[in-house]
């Protein structure tokens, strides 16, 4: 067993010299690779106690450094077997068989699968089943519902003065845009075939007024970008406008009624079904 810290001798084993491929498939039970303790990804380091029970090193202070198996002191001395077999397992993307070539270290496939771009996304129409990548989301929504009155809306080609738009790898300054949506339809998609992406404007009808919000239908990828969106409703001269920091990004349109980045118009300031309002939706400078 190695001692917490590096080898004070220096000294490093040689590896065998290998003249196959080194890298090949091997069938293992993955729990093996999860802290016995709290049923999570191990992490390095892992420590084990003198009868080779294994811990990771959040569960360690919590069991007060005593051996959930056999009592005996854990937390002090190295696993570096497993630590070895940790450090040399891959995982494929589950969007694989999507396109995705990744391989990904044990334990940190969410992280790239949460902004992986061949990740699946779900129509956003109601009765729609489809999934698809974002890109292909865009087209099937074109080609499927754009004349449905349910999920038609503004068509953001036909707005290039009045938003944002791709033009060399940069993005111009967003210009607000007027469009207009009943309460009942509850959703107008808002489209940008230059870059494939689509924006959900949603409405939830509450006791208390409306909800109205803006989410795009894309992953927290960088070739996607960061959005912010600014929106506005105007009635009787009273102006109402909440502007959001950052658009969230969604795998599934949600019809739940959200509980923040929202624009909520009271019942007083309704009048009738249609909704007129300003939105304009900008892209965030990236480093």
């Amino acid at each position: 067993m190695a001692k917490n810290g590096n080898n004070s001798s220096g000294y490093h084993l040689p590896k065998k010299q290998r003249t196959e491929d080194k890298i090949r498939s091997l069938m293992l039970d993955m729990d093996v690779l999860d802290c016995p303790v709290c049923y999570e990804p191990f992490t390095i380091p892992i420590f084990q106690c003198e009868n080779g029970h294994m811990a990771c090193s959040s569960c360690c202070p919590k069991l007060g450094n005593k051996c959930p198996a056999c009592a005996l002191p854990i937390g002090h001395y190295r696993c570096r077997a497993m630590e070895s077999i940790l450090e040399s397992a891959f995982l494929a993307c589950r969007n694989a068989k999507f396109g995705c070539t990744h391989k990904l270290p044990y334990g940190k496939e969410l992280t790239h699968e949460k902004e992986c771009i061949f990740s699946q996304f779900s129509c956003p129409a109601q009765d729609c089943t489809h999934s698809c990548s974002y890109k292909d989301i865009f087209d099937h929504y074109n080609f499927t519902h754009v004349n449905d009155r349910f999920f038609s809306g503004p068509n953001l080609d036909h707005l290039k003065d009045y938003i944002p738009m791709y033009r060399k790898n940069r993005f111009n300054k967003g210009s607000p845009f007027s469009f207009q949506m009943n309460i009942s339809d509850m959703m107008v998609i808002l489209r940008d075939s230059e870059v494939k992406l689509s924006f959900a404007v949603q409405c939830f009808r509450e006791p208390y007024g409306v909800y109205v919000t803006v989410s795009c239908i894309a992953p927290p990828a960088p070739e996607v970008g960061r959005f912010s969106f600014r929106l506005s409703y105007t009635v009787d001269g009273h102006t109402m406008t909440y502007e959001s920091p950052e658009v969230k990004r969604i795998l599934k349109v949600s019809f739940q009624t959200p509980q923040d980045n929202v624009l909520l118009i009271p019942n007083s300031l309704l009048r009738g079904e249609l909704l007129e309002m300003n939105l304009c939706i900008k892209k965030l400078n990236q480093e």
